[in-house]
């Protein structure tokens, strides 16, 4: 690509997340809503569930189990604008930054249980639906506390390992910076534990967020182990903002990852 022809796409991105950052309405999310048992393959569980947003939110299972394994129970919290339904992205929700701190355990007995972000890509509306322009299904950005202890995301644009291993009972930080240039939606993904920062490369597809929801979720399952099992998640310090203009320009150049690469080298 010539010098001449790259400025040019570098000006389109910027004039594109200048012009449409300013028509966000994120600003409006003041709470979020708790919806229990989306997956509901152990009835007989008993859920913890307390909402106190932005501060935390805790979702927690106990008793997870029956006599064939497989099978899980899936708690969300979403977004919202009036503490009673999830907000839905509209038109002009073209660029936010999403955070929060998770702690995920202690787990108890045979389980296997993760917890994150997670972005429904059209299923059901009690599922949280979405407009289904996500290439690889249901985006999840995920920590395991157990089996390969995985952070990292997968489905939606594609899958990215942050190299870092989750520790169950520890508290990392999740963020998921997303933009919209013309037709392209693009995400990035940073976890921080400890010293340790990784961030994803930026992840494009042909689409965007509009009608979609954003969404914590807490998952349990068990392998068929009595008396069942038990695990907890904690989101806290949660936030959601629209970024400055000077931040979707280096986004959208591609300079913010560099200098976070250079800050931990």
């Amino acid at each position: 690509m010539s010098h001449l022809k790259r400025y040019t796409n570098y000006l389109a991105v910027i004039g594109a997340l200048t012009v449409t950052g300013a028509t966000a309405q994120i600003s409006s999310i003041n709470s979020a809503v708790i919806t229990p048992r989306v997956f509901n393959d152990f009835p007989g569980a008993t859920g913890n569930y307390i909402n106190n947003y932005p501060t935390s939110i805790t979702m927690g299972e106990s008793g997870a189990f029956r006599a064939t394994s497989g099978g899980l129970d899936r708690d969300y919290w979403a977004f919202s604008n009036n503490g009673s339904n999830p907000y839905i992205l509209g038109a002009g929700d073209t660029a936010f930054i999403v955070s929060f701190h998770l702690t995920l355990g202690p787990d108890t007995g045979s389980v296997d249980s993760e917890a994150g972000f997670i972005i429904p890509n059209g299923m059901t509306a009690a599922y949280g639906q979405g407009n289904g322009s996500f290439p690889g299904g249901d985006l999840q950005f995920l920590a395991k506390s157990s089996q390969d202890h995985f952070i990292g995301f997968f489905g939606g644009p594609g899958f990215w390992n942050s190299g870092i291993p989750y520790v169950a009972g520890t508290t990392i930080g999740m963020k998921i910076s997303y933009f919209q240039a013309g037709a392209t939606g693009n995400l990035q993904f940073q976890v921080t534990d400890g010293a340790s920062t990784a961030t994803s490369p930026i992840e494009p597809w042909t689409g965007n967020l509009v009608g979609d929801i954003l969404t914590g979720y807490f998952q349990i399952g068990n392998g068929g182990t009595s008396p069942g099992a038990s695990a907890q998640s904690v989101f806290s310090g949660i936030t959601i903002t629209v970024p400055e203009p000077s931040t979707l320009t280096l986004l959208g150049l591609g300079v913010l990852p560099l200098m976070l690469r250079r800050r931990r080298a």
